[in-house]
């Protein structure tokens, strides 16, 4: 008698049941993506307008005149050399030390984890403090002279903060890349460096591609250890953060602008035609 009456009451309830989720109404998503669109409306708007402003400021003749300044040709020449060199450095190493740490587990890899983003962390003038330091102690103390305040210290400082952007950049790629095209090509006949080679590395041409894009920006934009490092000596050791900040200095507020429209347009030419070469090796 106590079974026949649970189950009418169960029988009883179901339909309730039934009833209040049929008279649940769900809310509309409307609210939440306002709130979205309005938190990343804002940053954006906020980019561009920075950018907007610089345009509306800057007028052609400061462009024109900053253009023609030696010391600013010099820095621009600079810039795209050290940059250029930097960016090859900073993925010549993100390759193998990406995929180490990627695809190995050894003692002290959580360490290594940490010492790797350090130059991410810390502030970049602190980097530049650092580097000469350390070019006061053998063996880098004999290399001093030729390094310190001249182009290779332009190039070393430039590295040390963009090395650290592109392992972070080649090690997400290869995480990304299955363990399993690997070990088939091992089943194969391939021994680890022929899979790399033959079968990882091309998998990884975006992530290359990524890595590189983001080191070249960030060595462009260094300022930091440069200025500590390499000195803003003009027509020496003068790149283009170093010519906004001597113009800043000199109190030449539309020259300083114009060198960062010039650096602007530099990156957004740079990262516009990774994007476009990216995509289509996507596609392919």
């Amino acid at each position: 008698m106590t079974e026949s009456t649970t189950a009418s009451s169960g029988a009883a309830s179901a339909p309730q049941s039934d009833s209040s989720r049929a008279n649940h109404r769900v809310g509309s998503d409307g609210p939440f993506l306002a709130g979205l669109i309005l938190l990343g409306g804002t940053y954006i708007s906020i980019i561009l307008l920075m950018i907007v402003a610089d345009v509306a400021y800057t007028d052609p003749g400061s462009l024109l005149a900053a253009f023609k300044s030696p010391e600013i040709q010099f820095s621009i020449k600079l810039s795209l050399i050290s940059c250029c060199v930097s960016t090859l450095l900073s993925v010549w190493v993100a390759v193998p030390i990406g995929y180490l740490m990627s695809r190995f587990r050894f003692p002290g890899k959580s360490l290594i984890d940490a010492v790797l983003d350090i130059p991410i962390v810390l502030p970049p003038l602190v980097i530049g403090v650092s580097l000469l330091i350390l070019f006061n102690f053998p063996p880098f103390s004999w290399l001093s002279s030729v390094v310190v305040f001249e182009v290779p210290a332009v190039i070393i400082a430039q590295f040390m903060v963009a090395a650290a952007f592109a392992v972070r950049t080649m090690r997400v790629t290869f995480d990304q890349i299955p363990l399993r095209f690997e070990e088939v090509a091992m089943t194969l006949g391939c021994n680890r460096s022929q899979a790399f080679w033959q079968v990882i590395l091309p998998q990884a041409k975006s992530g290359l591609l990524a890595a590189a894009t983001i080191a070249w920006a960030r060595s462009l934009g260094e300022f930091g250890p440069i200025l500590v490092f390499a000195g803003s000596t003009r027509l020496r050791t003068e790149v283009l953060p170093t010519s906004v900040y001597l113009e800043m200095q000199a109190g030449n507020l539309k020259g300083m602008l114009a060198v960062a429209m010039i650096m602007v347009a530099a990156a957004a030419i740079v990262l516009v035609t990774a994007r476009m070469f990216g995509m289509q090796r996507l596609q392919a």
